[in-house]
């Protein structure tokens, strides 16, 4: 294709212009057929042979330029600030010089930036298909909603984050079932934390409720003191009745025990670690529920991994933030996590790898921490971290030594459940893989069913129902397990375990440390 000038003679006849027009050679259009619309008219280049009709010509030509060194534009069209240099579409047009303006950001950038994340997502409902809450709320939008969409909404100044982001239990199912990687979880709880800070009336029942239940650490602290008297005053009939009156926490819950003697006092008791090897060090990070109500775990993990060499350190701690994120405390959770990761980072430096005998405690130190905070050595503390169960089947031998102890004298049959939070780090099959081959034990996988308990989400009275009905495919499950004996890595998941069966409920660590003679 060339471009015709005056020169070129009369080779494009009115023939050329009949046949691009679809007229009848008259200079009207064809019966039947409209006159071409702006868009529709004859291209400025013409074939070989043909020329440029001289009403196309430009003011360029008048200026003394010849047609053939006009610059070609979208539809011919030069730009309103003439000139071929600064032709619209032009070659050498400085305006789209990439080096001649800034680029503009449309959406402007907030503490995190996860446009990114939302624009992975291609709306296949993955999420919402996988989410336990919209299984059993009718009214609740569910994880895409949630995360990209509202995402993508929150971005204007104007709108406000959607109230039903409370209802997420933030059981990160819908992180493990994306097949594109968005970052559902990170957005909930980046969006929860607004909607608390920005939205959420401070003196509601609702939010002194959740800030109690999110700071469980601060009241267990206080209960240990009195750990008889407080277990007694906080299931009592009446107190109950008036808690769920006057807090919003269901009466028929059943407060875990606080123990007459918390891990760290049996830590200080013992005298620490009784093995010292600078080669094989952990930190462990007990958590809240090990150190006030559960320390027998925590005796368990200590005595498991002295009993394979390691020199065990307890350093200073906090909460891990868990239910704080899922309360949109963010505040909260940083100040805690300021502490953790300052001690953690320490013991790193001195060798020791990160220990955590709650899936929830690892999935904040290994996730959450470092998608939702920028603090020094935060990446250090998520790669050194792991479960504790976890750690000993990658560094030790552990099927070996458990053939070697040769089992349990007295068969003991377990139901096991893989919490949620065991499942988004890949380790849902860990107890069962554990297990499945020593003598005495029997352990049955319950299936893939989330608890419903979802930490402090279970113990709201207007959320406790939802919890059952989300829990009921469990309870049944193990019920039908030959074992009445329950086990799971979750403090809150044995809570629901226990509430909905009747069943005793033990770590993985305890029978461990039972079948091995720790």
């Amino acid at each position: 294709m060339t471009r015709h000038t005056e020169d070129d003679g009369d080779a494009g006849d009115s023939n050329e212009t009949t046949e691009s027009s679809g007229g009848c050679g008259c200079g009207e259009p064809a019966p039947g057929v409209p006159e071409a619309g702006r868009d529709e008219q004859p291209s400025t280049f013409v074939p070989d042979g043909g020329e440029i009709p001289e009403e196309e010509m430009t003011a360029d030509s008048e200026d003394g330029r010849a047609g053939e060194d006009r610059a070609a534009t979208d539809g011919g069209v030069e730009s309103a600030s003439g000139g071929a240099e600064s032709a619209t579409g032009g070659t050498d047009s400085a305006e789209l010089d990439p080096d001649a303006y800034d680029p503009v950001d449309v959406f402007p950038g907030g503490d995190l930036d996860l446009r990114e994340g939302a624009d992975s997502c291609y709306k296949c409902t993955s999420c919402d298909t996988s989410c336990p809450v919209a299984e059993v709320d009718d009214e609740f939008p569910g994880p895409k909603f949630q995360g990209p969409e509202q995402w993508r909404l929150k971005r204007k100044e104007d709108h406000d984050i959607d109230e039903s982001i409370t209802s997420c239990s933030n059981c990160m199912r819908c992180d493990d079932a994306c097949p594109s990687s968005v970052p559902l979880s990170q957005m909930h709880n980046e969006a929860r934390g607004q909607y608390v800070e920005r939205q959420m009336e401070k003196l509601s029942v609702e939010y002194i409720r959740n800030r109690i239940l999110a700071n469980y650490r601060t009241s267990a602290s206080l209960a240990s003191m009195f750990p008889r008297t407080a277990s007694f005053a906080m299931n009592f009939g009446p107190a109950r009745w008036a808690m769920e009156k006057v807090m919003g926490i269901p009466k028929e819950r059943d407060f875990p025990e606080f123990a007459t003697e918390t891990f760290r006092e049996w830590w200080k008791a013992r005298g620490g670690a009784k093995v010292e090897n600078p080669d094989k060090r952990v930190a462990y990070f007990h958590g809240c529920y090990s150190n006030y109500n559960t320390p027998e775990v925590g005796k368990a993990m200590v005595r498991v991994y002295e009993h394979f060499g390691y020199e065990v350190m307890v350093p200073p701690q906090k909460c891990s933030g868990t239910p704080m994120f899922a309360n949109g405390m963010l505040k909260d959770a940083r100040r805690h996590a300021e502490t953790n990761i300052e001690n953690l980072v320490e013991a790193i430096g001195e060798g020791a790898d990160v220990i955590a005998s709650c899936t929830s405690c690892s999935m904040s130190l290994r996730q959450e921490y470092p998608e939702l905070f920028d603090l020094h050595g935060i990446e250090d503390v998520a790669e050194h971290t792991f479960e504790a169960l976890e750690y000993l089947r990658i560094h030790e031998d552990l099927e070996g030594e458990l053939e070697a102890a040769g089992g349990l004298d007295d068969e003991r049959a377990f139901a096991y459940h893989a919490p949620c939070h065991a499942r988004n780090q890949g380790l849902s099959r860990q107890a069962v893989e554990t297990f499945r081959d020593v003598d005495g034990v029997k352990m049955e996988d319950v299936g893939d069913s989330c608890s419903g308990i979802s930490g402090t989400y279970g113990w709201k009275e207007e959320k406790y129902e939802k919890s059952m009905e989300i829990g009921e495919e469990m309870f049944e499950h193990m019920e039908d397990a030959e074992g009445e004996v329950g086990m799971t890595e979750c403090p809150t998941c044995a809570m629901q375990m226990e509430h909905g069966t009747g069943y005793e409920i033990e770590h993985p660590l305890q029978l461990l440390e039972d079948t091995l003679g720790a």
